[in-house]
């Protein structure tokens, strides 16, 4: 049986885990004081989410799943849920106390904030779960007091400056986030090298086969799915690793697979465009010249 569990507002969030709600667009959790959670017979739960929430989770609390992919929380682990994701978890019949902290907010309390026009860019909030921050003890304590300060403006009267601190905040600990997530990008490098040496392997096989012309130029999220990382986790990790964006790593593979087609082929510009997935050759061509500084046919015949 499936259980769907929107997670709407503010106070609902706070009902469910036995917090009072001292702020309607925003608040901080201590899971702790949940009761225990029991789901009866489903076999899964989908989280609907309406919020933007964070989760620091301290113990395994059953598989939770994003897409195809299962997470395991471990201590010191952030996950980020956006408005209009869902979430789910797996085999949740056995009861079990949620350990952690949270923060959650209503996308309305960004409403006219220097944070509202900069949410887009943490792409972290489009991650995969199984893409979690994982936290050194000090980045872990980090975030804790990054909490405590937001939870210390809450049981502030409200007044004019409320919004304006409360937000700060949250802009502050989310910068801090992105932070924590370019160093997880470096100290994971084996794990990049080894994604990245897969990545120019599906560019080969992709090429080398008749998938661009069947299918077409191949896109980012293409191979992203192919490697099992959201597209924004994947498209991050490239521009880290080798400082262009996804998009141009496979735009620079496709000019150099067309460069040794035109120099040995016999086939006119138009048939390698088409054979490279390019549905209208004029477009071949364009890009080709952006990326090379000749047309084809200037370039085979230099060469």
């Amino acid at each position: 049986m499936e259980l769907n569990y929107p997670v709407k507002n503010i106070d609902q969030y706070n009902a469910d885990n036995n917090h009072k709600t001292l702020n309607p667009l925003v608040t901080v959790i201590d899971f702790s004081k949940a009761n225990i959670r029991e789901w009866g017979d489903a076999d899964t739960i989908r989280f609907q989410y309406g919020l933007f929430s964070i989760i620091l989770k301290d113990v395994k609390c059953g598989d939770l799943k994003y897409g195809r992919h299962a997470y395991d929380y471990q201590a010191g682990t952030l996950v980020f849920f956006a408005p209009g994701q869902i979430v789910e978890i797996d085999n949740p019949k056995v009861p079990y106390q949620p350990m952690g902290h949270g923060l959650a907010f209503h996308p309305d309390l960004l409403i006219g904030t220097n944070l509202g026009r900069l949410i887009a860019q943490f792409k972290f909030f489009h991650y995969a779960s199984h893409e979690g921050l994982h936290l050194s003890d000090d980045e872990r304590q980090m975030i804790l007091d990054s909490f405590a300060k937001i939870t210390f403006e809450l049981k502030q009267p409200i007044d004019k400056h409320s919004k304006k601190l409360i937000v700060s905040n949250i802009e502050l600990f989310l910068g801090y986030c992105q932070r924590f997530y370019d160093r997880q990008f470096i100290t994971r490098e084996h794990v990049n090298k080894g994604i990245l040496e897969r990545f120019e392997t599906l560019m080969n096989q992709y090429f080398e086969s008749d998938q661009a012309q069947v299918n077409g130029i191949p896109s980012v999220g293409y191979f992203a799915n192919e490697l099992h990382l959201s597209a924004n986790y994947f498209g991050d990790l490239i521009k880290k690793e080798t400082g262009l964006t996804a998009k141009d790593y496979i735009q620079n593979k496709t000019i150099d697979v067309a460069k040794n087609r035109i120099f040995d082929s016999d086939k006119t510009i138009n048939e390698i465009a088409f054979q490279m997935g390019f549905k209208y050759p004029q477009h071949f061509t364009r890009l080709f010249k952006q990326r090379v500084g000749q047309t084809p046919n200037e370039y085979r015949s230099h060469n």
